[in-house]
């Protein structure tokens, strides 16, 4: 019975009253279920594209600020250059939450609505599919059975005609040839039978149209039944598809989110508080005009001197707290070296006037190898990396790079100093603050 409707006529019109053409109703519901998972497949490309985004973004974030980190930007410009990266890294979070929102909410509400709105039937297809069909089936079967009959009378009725058409014609001709009497009293006789017949298969033609229009009312109600039940089905699909497409917009403008706008906020006030002149003055006081300078003064030869102190101890001792050369940082990597230098000269000085009034072997040390004062265990041999720049200002002093690496020949001293080995072999000392083990 399946293929009843579509064997009793000939679709002529695209009219949905035609017989058969229900079932382009009956295909929205497959369409349907199929719409819902090109909507699931569209978000979870979406939801790939924002992990994408998100990743690239702190990708970039943490190379920059290496980049910047090891370059020669400084101050308050370099906190604003900064702000750049740690706008892309929230950015990327806010992206990364997106996606999190499309997968686990957007996308979990189709996949039950789906669920809950189709159903799979043992033998393939869905059960809604097959309800609309048999509805739509049922009301219009008693319609298409008398819309058969209708045809077929109406068949009838034009080959009566013909026939008719066609003695008729014979009949003339034969009173032109002037043939026998007699046939041209049987070709009178088939004339009449044939509008005789076709009087008949015009009143059956006419009748089953008649009963036809009678149930085409009650059709027209069936089909109309059917088809708005449907029509409700699809409407719940539409709203749904509507109410998520406004979840997905809220997830996706970020315009809308406080910690987007903060994300700018924040950036726009750390760019704003970069003060060029103050960049160039911490630059003048640090690198420039403004560092202290123990300017050669004449000296008289000191004659209570029990020794001559070291090299190292000297340069603590007249040096209070000055600040060493050649060292590229930050305003607070600046203040490190500095604060050590400034305890280790202390120190240092306290230690210089202990050992004048109570080494009586000083004067015999006095032009002894700097080096002999610490000897380095000659089993200690450490790489260690440079974190400032140092240029060395006496001859056994080491001179080298940030970033440069070089093995430690000993433990640092009380002064604060390391024997230490350049990677061409030369030795010499180095403060020990300026470096970090590898």
């Amino acid at each position: 019975m399946s293929d009843l409707t579509d064997s009793l006529v000939d679709v002529s019109s695209d009219s949905f009253w035609e017989v058969g053409n229900y079932k382009r109703a009956v295909k929205r519901v497959d369409d349907g279920n199929r719409l819902c998972n090109d909507l699931m497949n569209c978000l979870h490309e979406r939801a790939r594209i924002e992990k994408s985004y998100a990743t690239q973004l702190t990708e970039w974030a943490k190379r920059w600020r290496q980049l910047v980190e090891k370059g020669p930007q400084y101050g308050t410009v370099e906190r604003a250059w900064f702000a750049l990266m740690t706008e892309a890294e929230k950015v990327s979070d806010l992206h990364m939450e997106v996606k999190a929102a499309l997968m686990a909410e957007d996308l979990e509400k189709i996949k039950n609505w789906q669920k809950d709105a189709y159903h799979k039937q043992m033998i393939g297809g869905f059960k809604e599919t097959k309800e609309v069909e048999d509805g739509f089936r049922k009301a219009q079967k008693p319609w298409a059975k008398k819309l058969k009959e209708v045809d077929a009378m109406k068949k009838g009725y034009h080959n009566a005609c013909k026939e008719e058409k066609t003695a008729t014609s014979r009949e003339n001709s034969s009173k032109l040839d002037n043939n026998n009497p007699e046939a041209q009293k049987k070709l009178q006789e088939k004339v009449e039978k044939c509008q005789q017949e076709v009087q008949k298969t015009k009143e059956r033609y006419q009748k089953s149209l008649e009963e036809l229009d009678k149930v085409t009312p009650q059709y027209m109600e069936n089909m109309e039944q059917v088809f708005e039940q449907w029509q409700q089905f699809e409407d719940k699909r539409l709203r749904f598809f509507k109410e998520l497409l406004l979840s997905v917009k809220q997830h996706l403008d970020l315009s809308s989110n406080h910690k987007f706008s903060t994300v700018y906020h924040t950036l726009e006030d750390t760019i704003q508080a970069a003060d060029a002149q103050e960049d160039l003055k911490w630059f003048r006081s640090s690198h420039g005009p403004g560092m202290p300078m123990n300017w050669p003064e004449f000296e008289e030869l000191s004659m209570d001197l029990n020794r001559t102190l070291s090299r190292r101890e000297t340069k603590r001792k007249h040096t209070d707290g000055v600040t060493l050369t050649g060292i590229s940082q930050t305003t607070e990597q600046a203040s490190k070296p500095s604060s050590s230098s400034a305890a280790a000269a202390e120190k240092t000085s306290a230690d210089a006037s202990d050992e004048e009034a109570g080494n009586p072997f000083a004067n015999a040390n006095a032009n002894s190898n700097p080096f002999e004062d610490e000897p380095s265990s000659p089993e200690l041999c450490v790489p260690v990396r440079a974190l400032y720049d140092y240029d060395g200002q006496e001859q056994d002093e080491l001179s080298f790079k940030a970033g440069d690496q070089l093995m430690k020949m000993s433990e640092e001293d009380e002064q604060g100093w390391c024997t230490g080995r350049l990677s061409d072999g030369t030795v010499g000392l180095y403060p020990a603050n300026y470096m970090e083990d590898l």
